[in-house]
C-alpha cells in the first residue's frame, strides 16, 4: 500500500530540489517496468557506474543508446527471422529501458561482447560547481559612509 507523501515542509528549507521531489512523487504512478532483458547496475568508483544488459542474439545494428538530459534510453529492435520458428527458447523481442541519470552523469563508453551490452557512466562535475574555499582576509571591518543620492532639479 502506497501513501502519498507531503513534501511541502521541505520546500520551506530547501532550494532547487523541485526535480527530486517530483521524481519521488511520481514513483508511485510509474508502471512496472519490464524486467527483460536482465541488467545489472554496478558502482565502479566514487564517480563511475556500469550498466550491463544481457542481450543474447542482438547485433550492434539492432541496439541503440540515446542520452537525453538526465535520461539514458537503451533500446533493441530485433530483425524478423526468416522462416517459421518452431521453438523460441531465446527471447528476442524488442525492448526499451530508461534509466534516470543524476546531474552531470554522462556515457563514457559502450561495448557489446559475449552477449552483454556494457555502458560505462561517469559523473563529471564542472569546476564551477565544485566546492571552493574562500579565503578570509584579516583586518578591521570598514564602514561604508552613508551616501545620499541627489537628483537634479528641473
Amino acid at each position: 500500500m502506497r501513501t502519498n507523501l507531503d513534501f511541502a515542509p521541505y520546500f520551506r528549507s530547501t532550494v532547487g530540489f523541485d526535480r527530486l521531489f517530483d521524481l519521488l512523487d511520481n514513483t508511485g504512478r510509474l508502471t512496472t517496468a519490464s524486467n527483460w532483458p536482465p541488467y545489472n547496475i554496478v558502482r565502479s568508483g566514487e564517480d563511475g557506474y556500469v550498466i550491463r544488459l544481457a542481450v543474447p542474439g542482438f547485433s550492434m545494428n539492432e541496439l541503440e543508446i540515446t542520452q537525453q538530459p538526465n535520461m539514458l534510453v537503451v533500446s533493441g529492435k530485433k530483425a524478423d527471422e526468416d522462416g517459421d520458428v518452431l521453438h523460441r527458447g531465446i527471447p528476442t523481442g524488442n525492448f526499451t529501458h530508461k534509466f534516470e541519470l543524476a546531474d552531470y552523469v554522462d556515457v563514457a563508453d559502450a561495448r557489446l561482447g559475449e552477449g552483454l551490452l556494457t555502458i560505462e557512466l561517469k559523473r563529471e562535475v564542472p569546476e564551477a560547481m565544485k566546492p571552493r574555499r574562500i579565503e578570509i582576509a584579516k583586518g578591521t571591518a570598514q564602514q561604508q559612509p552613508n551616501k545620499q543620492i541627489e537628483s537634479k532639479a528641473a
